[in-house]
């Protein structure tokens, strides 16, 4: 059960922390699109997004993926623009969008799952088995998507109804402020 809390409170750290800025950029601009009552949607593009960062974390720990982390660390970035880019290019296709981003949540999981696939690596022995470290962080994970989901759902909530701010002007103002972060990032991290 310690093990199973250590790599709990790892997931959630690896979402939460101040140094997870791409994860929590990735996680806005996914959802960026949607509003409270859409929260089951939601609900399901995160957790799609933590499926496949769990089959690439479990495949890299076993050893049978394995990508240079400089090349990880500007895909992730990159991955942020293109899903922001697409809030701003769809804004007025939503129903096509939102098939589109259970895709991009899985595809951009796996790529996501490889930025911690080398620290997973190193701290579980050879001899431990994967199952309980995967399971503990993959829970904090999601536990730590939610809870950043809900804060932006709340946020949006109030400025849609409180402040009546039009909803096409969120999703533009926010993917656009995305963009621009990730679109810097992305440039600093180019491997070639």
């Amino acid at each position: 059960m310690q093990d199973f809390l250590f790599y709990l409170k790892l997931g959630w750290e690896h979402i939460i922390s101040l140094d997870a800025l791409d994860h929590q950029l990735f996680v806005l601009a996914l959802i960026a699109v949607y509003t409270f009552k859409e929260w089951k949607k939601i609900l399901i593009l995160v957790t799609a997004f933590t499926i496949g960062h769990s089959i690439t974390l479990a495949l890299s720990i076993l050893d049978l993926v394995r990508l240079p982390s400089d090349w990880i660390e500007f895909l992730i970035p990159l991955t942020i623009v293109l899903t922001a880019a697409g809030n701003i290019v769809m804004k007025n296709k939503k129903q096509t969008q939102n098939k589109t981003n259970y895709y991009l949540a899985l595809f951009f999981g796996l790529i996501h799952g490889l930025g911690f696939a080398n620290t997973a690596r190193v701290m579980i022995a050879k001899s431990q088995s994967i199952a309980v470290p995967l399971l503990g962080f993959n829970i904090g994970l999601e536990a730590g998507q939610i809870v950043i989901v809900f804060a932006i759902l709340i946020l949006l909530f109030i400025l849609l109804n409180l402040f009546k701010v039009n909803k096409k002007d969120w999703i533009l103002f926010v993917s656009s402020g995305v963009f621009a972060l990730a679109l810097k990032m992305t440039l600093e991290r180019i491997p070639f």
